[in-house]
């Protein structure tokens, strides 16, 4: 998908709002919420402002407004009831609604206010999980679909990418109070996708220990290098696309043989570690799930 798409079909604002078409379609015949534009075969079209509107109605929904209510309020007066319930709330789903809003419209300022506004409430820590986390599962399904094209994509990651950055920062200035290990963090060659492993750094020098950020394509043997500087490490690597599907245990064990001994351990995550095989799996080689999952043994 090349062009940004500006018009939504109703199968893209299903996937945007997680409300089943058949749906929007009685929400819209019985309630007129919607008006959308048709093409000369008839085919519903939706733009940005209708777009924002339904994610608005999804959001009062979700808080117990019905429909038929909903319906009767101007788009001002929907606006104005969502912002009254976000700030008694401090809601989430606003806030990966807003997010999505950010992304669709290329919109920065949106972005940041958003987070500026969760930052009032929560962590960093507490934004990721609670938002981001959910918000980047739905982004790889939108972009999956079609909904959203890569540049959609990219726009919203960078930004994540800039506040875990800078979060990552802060901590690095705090001297490491755990000194059993050290924790060395890279990914496979020619896999790009950095943000779990990025905020994997964020959590990790968090819980006190040093985490040395060695980022994506890296080999494997030149990792052998860390062994020279310290005595105990962790090595984690996020498996997401790469290596490819037939290639992961070869590439576990390939980690394993090379970088192996009784100073060392293995961590991976990523969702390709479910193809991970048990006899790939020693003493010192451990798999998570989910990041939570691999946070939570820090």
């Amino acid at each position: 998908m090349n062009s940004v798409k500006s018009v939504f079909s109703i199968k893209d604002l299903e996937n945007l709002s997680g409300i089943k078409a058949h749906t929007i379609r009685i929400w819209e015949k019985r309630y007129q919420v919607l008006e959308p534009m048709r093409t000369d075969t008839n085919i519903r079209l939706y733009d940005l402002v209708s777009l924002q509107k339904l994610l608005n109605i999804t959001f009062l929904h979700e808080y117990g407004y019905k429909i038929s209510k909903i319906a009767t309020y101007s788009e001002s007066e929907i606006q104005t009831l969502v912002k009254q319930i976000v700030s008694s709330k401090n809601s989430k789903n606003h806030a990966i609604n807003a997010f999505k809003m950010a992304m669709m419209n290329f919109d920065q300022e949106l972005f940041l206010n958003t987070y500026n506004w969760l930052e009032e409430e929560k962590s960093f820590k507490e934004i990721f999980h609670q938002v981001f986390l959910p918000l980047l599962d739905e982004i790889g399904l939108l972009w999956q679909t079609d909904t959203i094209s890569p540049a959609h994509e990219h726009f919203i990651s960078y930004l994540i990418r800039q506040k875990i950055i800078l979060n990552s920062e802060k901590l690095q200035y705090v001297k490491p109070v755990k000194k059993d290990k050290v924790f060395v963090l890279s990914l496979p060659l020619n896999e790009i996708h950095e943000l779990g492993l990025m905020y994997l750094h964020y959590e990790i020098l968090l819980s006190g220990y040093k985490s040395i950020y060695l980022g994506e394509s890296m080999p494997i043997h030149n990792l052998k290098d860390l062994k020279k500087h310290f005595s105990s490490i962790v090595y984690v690597s996020c498996l997401t696309v790469k290596p490819d599907r037939d290639e992961v245990n070869e590439y576990v064990q390939e980690m394993a043989d090379e970088l192996l001994d009784e100073t060392t351990e293995l961590w991976f995550t990523g969702r390709l570690v479910s193809l991970i095989n048990s006899e790939v799996l020693l003493s010192k080689v451990a798999v998570f799930n989910s990041i939570p999952e691999l946070t939570s043994r820090l």
